[in-house]
């Protein structure tokens, strides 16, 4: 039987909780995973490479996109298949592969759903299977952070985008490929591994997670009108219509800015800097997915 090993954000709500997931999990005949909780997600990579050290051939993650990513950052490039129980506040990751947002569902998929090899990106070294950026989103997700999701949910990202909509412009430049695509004053700049930000809502509308790019948008707008009028466009799923967004496609991406800005990976803030190296890892993870 296949060692199964749970890495679960104990402070992290789902359905009947973690006393649930034992007892289905004691349901299915695994009645002694591996079993690692945390209280932060920065705590996930020690577990899970304790869990590879075990011989964990299944590693099922209890947590939102910062807990996933942070056990992507670790799984990336091992033969470990992944299953994600999305126990977040906005849980991307876990949406755009069409994964159950009940505990039934979702545990059914990540221990009988389809394999699936997924694509991962990395920025400054550092892997991301959703998105990365610098500018807007990640302010707005600094600020989302400091507690306000714990409160409110994801509403917390309605509030605080509303105050971020007010981020100036840089002088930006971005290299795709080797090759000088933008050059001028960016308020965002987006590089995504999937597509949907929300329900509803896509950044990029025909991202695909395992087409070996990544998908590359690049916002400058400068106004709350302006953003209002981006926005609208990424609700009706044509975001690149508007004359306010560049998009296009590449492997390797170079971002450089003219002052350090805070960028940020899978919803998780990271330190200010001035450049961004983002690369993508095809095929670099096995995740499980709905068999439809």
């Amino acid at each position: 039987m296949t060692l199964v090993a749970v890495v679960a954000h104990r402070n992290k709500d789902f359905g009947g909780g973690l006393r649930e997931l034992r007892e289905r999990l004691r349901a299915e005949g695994v009645d002694e995973p591996i079993w690692l909780e945390v209280d932060k997600s920065r705590q996930a990579p020690k577990r899970v490479r304790r869990a590879l050290k075990l011989g964990a051939e299944r590693v099922i993650v209890w947590g939102g996109d910062g807990m996933v990513q942070k056990c992507v950052d670790v799984l990336a490039g091992t033969d470990a298949i992944i299953g994600i129980l999305p126990a977040g506040t906005a849980n991307l990751f876990a949406t755009n592969l069409g994964i159950p947002s009940d505990l039934e569902g979702a545990l059914e998929v990540a221990l009988h759903g389809t394999l699936r090899r997924l694509d991962v990106g990395t920025v400054n070294g550092e892997h991301f299977a959703v998105m990365a950026g610098t500018g807007f989103d990640a302010r707005m997700i600094k600020e989302a952070d400091r507690g306000l999701k714990d409160r409110i949910g994801q509403a917390a990202y309605v509030w605080t985008g509303a105050k971020a909509v007010g981020t100036p412009p840089q002088g930006t430049r971005v290299r795709v490929d080797g090759h000088t695509w933008f050059k001028g004053k960016a308020s965002c700049v987006l590089v995504g591994n999937v597509g949907q930000i929300g329900k509803g809502v896509h950044a990029f509308a025909d991202a695909q997670p395992d087409d070996g790019l990544l998908d590359v948008g690049v916002v400058t707008a400068s106004t709350r009108v302006q953003w209002l009028r981006v926005i609208a466009r990424m609700i009706t799923g044509k975001p690149t219509r508007s004359k306010l967004v560049h998009a296009t496609r590449g492997r390797n991406i170079d971002v450089r800015l003219d002052h350090k800005a805070l960028y940020e990976l899978d919803g998780g803030d990271r330190s200010p800097s001035k450049r961004l190296k983002i690369r993508v890892e095809p095929r670099a993870i096995t995740v499980c997915v709905p068999s439809s």
